[in-house]
């Protein structure tokens, strides 16, 4: 039986620290939705009602063209081991550029990630535990390097190109924010 709560509570901040992965969705009000897996060490819970994830250059940015329609955002994490759980939450989130102003104080939350590009920051509307018994068990074995490889080894400029050419529009044609 899923759980409702309107905060986060002690034990789902507990839970979602032990985390190494969640997956993110958003949607467009006409178009695909997007659901989309995230690592590294890029998500924090600011407050019972709060939490933001440090999202870094990829291939695309579907999450901005969405928010910027519609602000609905839901986060999912599940437990790859241990007790067996699924959570959801469930809110609104806007995006921080580096040259808006609560950019600095967001990314002094997060460990410096080569190749960042936004921080994510959600209201939480509610939260739902769910029992996640179906959830296989996987052993985490570390993180990959690839993309913070590749970030390092562009310069300002050439990230900032790539990603006015690669992460200006969405895959529906809708623009990011810049």
């Amino acid at each position: 039986m899923a759980k409702f709560t309107n905060k986060i509570t002690k034990r789902i901040q507990t839970f979602i620290e032990a985390q190494k992965l969640f997956f993110v969705a958003t949607a467009p009000k006409d178009g695909r939705i997007n659901l989309s897996p995230k690592g590294m060490d890029s998500f924090r819970v600011l407050d019972e009602k709060t939490v933001a994830w440090l999202s870094v250059t990829g291939s695309g940015n579907e999450t901005s063209a969405h928010l910027l329609e519609n602000g609905k955002m839901t986060i999912m994490m599940c437990a790859f081991e241990g007790a067996p759980n699924i959570l959801r939450l469930y809110g609104t989130a806007i995006e921080v550029l580096p040259k808006d102003e609560k950019w600095t104080d967001l990314v002094a939350n997060f460990p410096e990630i080569p190749g960042t590009r936004q921080i994510f920051v959600m209201t939480i509307d509610s939260t739902q535990s769910s029992c996640g018994m179906s959830i296989p068990f996987y052993e985490y074995q570390g993180e990959r390097n690839e993309l913070n490889d590749w970030a390092a080894s562009k310069t300002e400029d050439e990230l900032q190109t790539y990603i006015q050419e690669k992460n200006s529009e969405s895959i529906d044609g809708l623009v990011t924010k810049k």
